[in-house]
């Protein structure tokens, strides 16, 4: 670890004074070594799938299966890292003074970046990219499920920097998947510039416990969805459906459904034969329901237990609760939520208000699904995770995000007096 550390250092400088053009074409080169490494890739996958088959559950390993589709979709999200614009030596302020000294505030590179994640594949070459295209160097550590995989991603990025002519080092993977390294990392004071957490509620409460060095918590997602007695339940039904189920093991799923009880009646029933009954006749995984005790006497579920409320699934588990009105959403989403993404679907103009003014999250939506919340989705070409911190960044973490910012000041013979 101290010599990746030290090397990650010494390439810092050495990357962040390449140019947009250079970066660009390292990106464009790393998109074409994932395509052309694909059968490598592919089977290190396989032996990851293959030795976690029986230790996670059948949505964590979609979350670790890779396939030719989902590596053309890593390379395209690298392409558009390369499309944006460079984040580096923006000037976000200007003034000059009486006495004419100019005062700039520039966007700065970050230093080194060190991301801990778990088991999904694609956040390694996400993280590479938007960590090269924003100036820093990056040392990703990935959960031990998804090694071989990150492995094979790691060695065909770091072949796209050799061909681009940049130090491969600007790139790095930590081979110990042990809680070892990754303390190590949370730490490394005068190594790591900044710490990036992104998996489980353990994995980010571990770091924001025991870092030494700046971190970003990436949050957990206990999402909900309010449908408010104004809504259209054709729009809700379908906006719950895709929040839940599209793909449950992800952080912007939705995990709670709140009804307003003056529709509960109608559209509780929807939600079953939508989420339970058409899934189990279509021999796809059925949604559990886990049930108020208002909710319970509407439908059929399982009864919800006391930490239901407070559980990020990552599976097809919906909890579902009845409230009186918007206000009570309101408040059960501030006692339950994790700061994520909330949704109401209304047809009420105050409600909305209401809503979007109260709910203090990363994300709030109006008639859309929470599964929105993506930096793909947003524009940001890919994403190094969604902070539900409020201190330097929020939401989905582009490539803004991941600079830091320096004053450039230009005088000519200034002194300050007395």
């Amino acid at each position: 670890m101290n010599a990746m550390l030290k090397a990650a250092k010494a390439a810092k400088p050495w990357v962040a004074k390449l140019t947009t053009e250079e970066k660009n074409h390292a990106l464009l080169c790393m998109a074409e070594a994932l395509t052309e490494q694909e059968d490598a890739i592919l089977q290190a996958n396989s032996e990851d799938l293959a030795a976690a088959k029986d230790t996670i559950s059948s949505v964590m390993l979609d979350r670790l299966r890779l396939s030719s589709q989902r590596i053309a979709a890593m390379a395209q999200g690298i392409r558009e890292v390369a499309a944006l614009p460079d984040p580096v030596g923006r000037i976000l302020k200007d003034t000059t003074r009486a006495d004419g000294l100019r005062i700039q505030k520039v966007a700065s590179p970050m230093g080194v970046i060190a991301i801990i994640y778990e088991s999904r594949p694609n956040v390694t070459s996400d993280a590479a990219a938007l960590t090269l295209k924003s100036g820093s160097v990056c040392i990703l550590r990935g959960g031990k499920e998804a090694y071989r995989s990150a492995k094979a991603i790691v060695q065909a990025l770091r072949s796209g920097l050799k061909k681009a002519g940049i130090t491969e080092d600007a790139i790095q993977l930590v081979s110990d998947t042990s809680r070892a390294s990754a303390q190590a990392l949370m730490t490394a004071q005068g190594y790591v510039d900044l710490l990036i957490p992104r998996g489980g509620a353990g994995l980010i409460q571990s770091c924001v416990e025991n870092a030494t060095v700046p971190c970003i918590a990436t949050g957990t997602g206990i999402c909900h969805v309010y449908v408010e007695k104004s809504a259209d339940l054709s729009m809700a039904l379908s906006i719950v459906e895709n929040a839940k189920t599209s793909r449950p093991s992800v952080c912007n799923a939705e995990e709670v459904l709140l009804v307003d009880k003056a529709v509960a009646e109608t559209f509780l029933p929807m939600v079953k034969a939508k989420l339970v009954d058409a899934r189990s006749e279509k021999g796809l995984i059925p949604v559990k329901l886990r049930l108020d005790d208002t909710a319970a006497a509407i439908i059929p579920g399982e009864k919800a237990g006391a930490a239901d409320f407070d559980t990020e699934f990552l599976d097809y588990i919906l909890a579902v609760k009845c409230v009186e009105n918007t206000q009570e959403a309101i408040d059960h989403i501030a006692a339950h939520s994790t700061g994520h993404s909330e949704a109401i679907v209304t047809e009420d103009e105050d409600a909305k208000a209401a809503f979007l003014s109260q709910v203090d999250s990363a994300a709030v939506y109006v008639n859309a699904s929470t599964r929105f919340t993506d930096g793909g989705e947003f524009g940001l070409g890919c994403e190094m995770g969604i902070s539900t911190q409020k201190l330097h960044a929020r939401g989905p973490m582009g490539l803004e995000e991941l600079t830091t910012t320096k004053y450039i000041i230009t005088g000519n013979g200034h002194v300050r007096g007395g």
